[in-house]
């Protein structure tokens, strides 16, 4: 772990990637490892058509399509997004992101508000930590 009064420089192309299922593979960049106290940030790549399940987190949320054309299920609602579009979601509401494209990967970017950030996934019940999902690598 570093000093928190260290600032840090982190390359995606550097960092550990995690495995999500389904084509969706999660790169943290910020999180406790580096030393913030108050937000967590990465990046999820998926694979042309992936998606990942309907879920829920216990604190805001923002994110950022930087590749790609993407769909923002929000609250059974979707909602198309191209390159540059950002979300801001609020704690406990409902989502998922889809890749709109059959052919064509697509990258988010998201931040939470909170590194004590909670994933709970809507088909299983299951609530795990952000922190515990990024212990499995690619």
């Amino acid at each position: 772990m570093s000093d928190t009064n260290q600032a840090a420089i982190l390359r995606p192309s550097e960092r550990p990637t995690n495995d999500r299922g389904g084509g969706a593979r999660t790169t943290p960049l910020v999180t406790r490892a580096c030393g913030s106290t108050s937000l967590i940030n990465g990046i999820t790549a998926f694979d042309p058509g992936a998606a990942i399940g309907v879920h829920w987190h216990n604190c805001e949320e923002s994110v950022m399509v930087i590749e790609g054309e993407a769909i923002a299920e929000i609250d059974g609602v979707p909602h198309p997004l191209k390159t540059g579009d950002t979300t801001w979601l609020p704690a406990n509401v409902p989502h998922r992101f889809i890749n709109a494209s059959q052919e064509k990967p697509m990258r988010i970017f998201w931040t939470y508000a909170s590194v004590d950030a909670t994933r709970t996934m809507a088909a299983t019940g299951e609530t795990r930590t952000i922190d515990a999902e990024h212990g499995r690598k690619a």
